[in-house]
């Protein structure tokens, strides 16, 4: 069987978690091949899907869903009736309806949806000083992870003929999640910018940014291109970039979400079948 692992990972934790996988699968016996979706250049061409049995699509959760630039990715596809599996990483806030609303886009896209999974990983804002899932994925994520490619493998060949089950819905109008995905900009204040900070120009920052918002040169982000994914901050080598300090807000996050640190810290990934 050949499987295609296809994840977006702005910050790491996805692409971190879709190595899990691929290793258990490769241990199955299984080819699994990867492709790392996040750069808007490796989104421009797009992937042949006809040698793959199967795929796995990864991706993080901004604001309850998959990243808008995913989304509209993945309604260029063409399923073909081909099965195929989901998993999610997050910083231990909502998730939902982030299964739900990526299964009705593989759906219509002619894909046959066995299998979901939600692994906890650092969130995007520790790096302006939030503390929500710091160390994680940790060994139990792992662990989770390789259960969900076992038990996935099994509804990719038909030993286990059922197919995912319900996922929690939302209220919510896809105008009002639309306008939720802009309280990502109420957090973050100040774009990734370098502020005058030392600078190589290895254009790391520009090349993988996922909506072509950053500028190497300016070393500022476009406004109105950002998605506040904090890709070019996670991974310049020379931790020139910065955002605005969020230290402040993090006590009043866990209060509106009615956590604390120990509730965070019992939080465990699961797997959706």
């Amino acid at each position: 069987m050949n499987i295609a692992i296809i994840y977006f990972s702005a910050t790491g934790n996805t692409a971190k978690m879709a190595g899990v996988i691929r290793e258990h699968f490769t241990g199955m016996g299984v080819q699994a091949d990867m492709y790392d979706i996040t750069s808007h250049s490796s989104r421009e061409h797009p992937i042949d899907l006809e040698p793959y049995h199967a795929c796995v699509f990864g991706s993080p959760v901004h604001s309850w869903r998959a990243p808008r630039v995913m989304r509209e990715w993945m309604r260029r596809l063409d399923g073909k009736d081909r099965k195929c599996s989901m998993f999610f990483t997050y910083g231990g806030f909502s998730i939902h309806p982030a299964h739900y609303s990526t299964r009705q886009i593989l759906s219509e896209q002619n894909f046959v949806v066995v299998s979901s999974a939600e692994f906890l990983g650092s969130h995007t804002f520790n790096l302006g000083g939030w503390k929500a899932m710091c160390g994680r994925p940790d060994q139990s994520d792992f662990n989770a992870a390789k259960a969900y490619a076992e038990m996935t493998c099994r509804r990719f060949t038909g030993e286990d003929p059922e197919l995912l089950t319900e996922l929690e819905k939302t209220g919510y109008s896809e105008e009002e999640l639309d306008a939720i995905e802009s309280f990502r900009f109420r957090a973050l204040t100040k774009l990734p910018t370098r502020d005058g900070l030392g600078c190589s120009m290895c254009m790391l920052c520009e090349e993988l940014c996922p909506n072509g918002a950053m500028n190497a040169q300016t070393g500022q982000a476009d406004p109105g291109r950002c998605i506040a994914c904090l890709s070019c901050v996670a991974n310049c080598p020379e931790g020139a970039l910065r955002i605005n300090d969020m230290t402040g807000i993090w006590p009043f996050k866990l209060q509106m979400e009615k956590e604390t640190q120990e509730s965070m810290s019992r939080k465990q990934s699961r797997i959706y079948l």
